[in-house]
């Protein structure tokens, strides 16, 4: 029989240390008859490695030797740090930001950037592929040695030089560059661009040109895009006869081909669904020739995915049944595809997908906690429920639903549980499915989670992440209120103990839901924004301006800025509020926090502070990870929930 206990309060198996060992996984990639991706690893303080499996003997591999990492910072946010071509491995290396050759299992890296004269103003290198021709590595390239604001370009960088050149530039003028990609004989060369005030999910332009014998380019040619239209993850057909690549010209992130030789357009699978994502992390990928006359491709609807084979004659989408719910990383090879995916019940994995018989094989998982059954993880996992709830303006809002559970306790008759609000980072992202131990940690313990996709995320359309438009602090928190209420209306959750949570764009979410409205009992900001004015004034270059669009221009609405900054409005706030933030933190710098704990402070209202030393924007550390979690938890239960723990 299961314990009868207060929502909240409930033991689980599922502690901060567990989560805490989860690992992350990215970027797949075939090789041959091998399979790499990325692993983040934060038992090793967030070391990024590349990893190989061989497909025939199931055999994993470490290529990145200690103590190299391989994580950029190009746009602050990183993404396709490395890449693999015959066996060598060419990565970007996190310390020094140069960019390294790894000859097929040599333990020693060779450098083929120079190192820079000052620590802190670093060439810094991504995207790249590997021209065989011209011996050189093709990609982005930011450059943070002067002064000012760093200079974006897409670069070349000789195989041969051995650190002695940080490349030539191939293209520049543009604020930002994105996706370099060859064809196939390497005559041409497609690539994305978009400029202040614009992020790329507003609009980019696809650039097309021809390479002289020099490997210049000769006459760029625009094939698609524009300030109004976002484009994503250009690819050439293995003929090179043919360009793929995204476009919400429709008003959905569809998949679309340009003909070479007509110079032509044509779509490919029309539909209210997205085939692509908020280019946040440079080298995303959501598609894959799998042959001349395949694709496939993942896409999101209602907040969950599908993964589908795209047969080009016919343009017919031939969904994949597997028992997952989120892709990303999308490669393909022949009959065989690879790729993360994950599901509430699945940790996020990286799978190989046969494309004729359906059958799918997990090569690694970002934790095996749900194999040991000694631990029971498995019996504990709370299931998602997609919901969807009004909001204002006669609106609908969308979110993810984890009612609480545990096969060990049942609550109190008289009370309903707790409900957390979480609300995800961006703000032009999107909630996950995929199995997030975090979440479970909640759950587990007794506590809803409601995980919303406000106005503004992805996977909606075009028009509901321009609902966010010059509104954000209001969209965004509306929702998160109305989908609270909405669970309160269904009998879920205490409408007397909700809290809410969120990191980076989510922890302004969170501050301003605590500051602005009398709903939440108190809350958690993770390197959340403050002053969205100081933001606009000191924010990385690649958020800039981004602000312009959520807010309005700067500083003409320098008014507008301080009426939706939370650290102005401190007289309104009197619930509890945890804060966590990186030392090092330069998109949101520790200052957003700092301002406003010494205003809570003075106030005499309860509040905590954590500040960690060594980490930036998001926390890789395993003692940081477990360390805050558990302070999250123990705050609530004294400070809103009024509970006793039992850890």
């Amino acid at each position: 029989m299961p314990n009868t206990a207060a929502y909240g309060s409930w033991k689980s198996p599922i502690t901060s240390n567990l989560v805490a060992q989860s690992i992350t996984l990215s970027e797949a990639r075939f090789e041959g008859e091998n399979v790499y991706w990325l692993e983040g690893r934060p038992q090793e303080l967030g070391r990024l490695v590349v990893v190989r499996a061989n497909t025939l003997d199931g055999h994993i591999t470490d290529v990145t030797p200690k103590p190299y990492n391989a994580r950029t910072r190009v746009h602050e946010y990183g993404g396709a740090s490395w890449t693999v071509v015959d066996g060598d491995v060419y990565f970007s290396n996190f310390a020094d930001g140069r960019l390294y050759r790894q000859i097929n299992n040599s333990s020693d890296p060779i450098p083929l950037t120079p190192a820079p004269a000052v620590a802190e103003r670093q060439w810094r290198f991504a995207d790249g592929v590997i021209d065989r021709s011209r011996q050189r590595w093709t990609g982005v390239r930011e450059d943070h040695t002067g002064d000012g604001e760093p200079i974006n370009s897409i670069v070349a960088v000789d195989l041969h030089e051995s650190g002695r050149d940080a490349g030539r530039v191939l293209v520049g003028g543009h604020d930002f560059f994105a996706s370099p990609r060859l064809s196939p004989d390497g005559r041409w060369l497609v690539w994305l661009t978009w400029d202040h005030p614009n992020m790329p999910w507003n609009g980019a332009t696809l650039w097309l040109s021809e390479l002289d014998g020099a490997g210049t380019i000769t006459e760029p040619l625009i094939i698609a895009g524009s300030a109004s239209e976002s484009v994503f993850q250009p690819e050439w057909s293995p003929d090179g006869r043919a360009v793929f690549f995204v476009s919400d010209r429709s008003g959905w992130w569809n998949l679309y081909r340009f003909d070479l030789a007509s110079r032509t357009t044509e779509p490919l699978a029309l539909m209210a669904a997205e085939f692509g994502v908020p280019l946040w992390k440079l080298g995303a990928t959501t598609y894959a020739c799998a042959g001349a006359e395949r694709i496939v491709c993942a896409y999101s609807s209602s907040g969950l995915g599908q993964v589908a084979v795209l047969e080009l004659k016919g343009k017919v989408l031939r969904p994949v049944e597997t028992p997952f719910t989120d892709f990303s990383s999308i490669r393909a090879n022949g009959d065989r595809a690879v790729f993360r995916a994950g599901a509430s019940n699945h940790p996020a994995s990286i799978v190989i997908l046969d494309l004729m018989s359906g059958e799918h094989q997990v090569l690694k998982k970002e934790t095996d906690l749900l194999d040991q059954p000694g631990l029971r993880i498995t019996d504990h996992l709370s299931t998602v429920r997609p919901v969807e709830f009004p909001t204002t303006d006669g609106n609908a809002a969308y979110g993810l639903f984890y009612p609480p559970h545990n096969p060990d306790y049942v609550g109190l008759t008289d009370e309903l549980p707790p409900l957390l609000v979480k609300c995800h980072g961006g703000p032009t992202a999107s909630a996950s499915s995929v199995l997030d131990l975090t979440t479970q940690f909640w759950t587990s313990r007794g506590i809803a989670v409601l995980d919303v996709n406000y106005g503004g995320s992805s996977g909606f359309g075009r028009a509901y992440r321009n609902r966010l438009h010059l509104n954000w602090g209001i969209v965004d928190v509306d929702d998160c209120i109305n989908g609270a209420k909405f669970l309160v209306a269904e009998g879920l959750v205490d409408h007397n103990r909700i809290v809410i949570r969120g990191g980076s764009a989510g922890g302004y979410t969170t501050l301003v839901a605590l500051v602005f409205r009398n709903f939440f009992q108190g809350g958690a900001s993770y390197y959340g924004v403050s002053d969205v004015a100081a933001l606009a004034r000191e924010t990385h270059k690649f958020e800039s301006h981004y602000l312009e669009w959520l807010i309005g221009p700067y500083p003409q609405a320098q008014e507008r800025y301080r009426e939706r900054s939370p650290l102005y409005h401190v007289d309104q706030l009197s619930r509890p509020v945890i804060f966590f933030q990186g030392a090092e933190d330069a998109i949101v710098p520790p200052n957003q926090a700092e301002a406003l704990v010494e205003a809570l402070r003075c106030k005499g209202k309860p509040v905590g502070y954590f500040l960690f030393s060594g980490e930036q924007h998001g926390f890789r550390k395993a003692a940081n990870i477990q360390r805050s979690l558990d302070a999250e938890l123990q705050f609530y239960a004294i400070e809103v929930f009024k509970i006793g723990l039992t850890f």
